[in-house]
């Protein structure tokens, strides 16, 4: 089997298509798109949160909740998958693993949904208005906290 250039050609045909849908798709918005700027479209969008105060300002503990959320469930994907995939080689007469393999997965996942009910019990899921109030309520106590802080360093200093 030699190595023929010409067996590559779909593949870059479509590296050349998904280029050239990206490019066009920039120059005609930028020909035919609206040009008003307005204060709302020009303030940078961070995350559903409002760009509101410093860069410096603490974040509500629920930000950091669903970070781990979406690390817990990524590593699972990523565990799950391949043992899935090995599991009945290694529980086969060859191995004999099956009880130890299925044993150390359950664990995995026991550990998972341990980090899955600390995220719930934090009220992490909880998007209701009341839950927005505290988290913003919590937001402004800590930026008067940060405020304080700085006044009695300046005062200090």
């Amino acid at each position: 089997m030699s190595f023929r250039l010409i067996d590559y050609l779909p593949v870059l045909l479509v590296f050349v298509v998904a280029a050239g849908f990206a490019v066009g798709n920039i120059f005609i918005s930028q020909f035919i798109g609206q040009r008003k700027q307005t204060r709302t479209k020009m303030m940078p969008y961070e995350c559903g949160k409002d760009p509101v105060g410093t860069a410096r300002e603490r974040f509500s503990v629920k930000f950091y909740l669903i970070a781990m959320i979406f690390i817990l469930f990524d590593i699972e994907v990523i565990f799950l998958v391949p043992w899935a995939v090995v599991f009945k080689t290694l529980a086969g007469p060859a191995y004999g693993l099956g009880t130890l393999v299925y044993v150390e997965m359950m664990l995995f996942v026991v550990l998972l949904l341990a980090g899955y009910v600390y995220v719930i019990k934090k009220g992490a899921l909880d998007w209701s208005d009341r839950a927005r109030r505290e988290a913003e309520a919590e937001g402004r106590l800590l930026a008067d906290m940060e405020k304080r802080q700085l006044e009695i360093k300046r005062t200090a200093a």
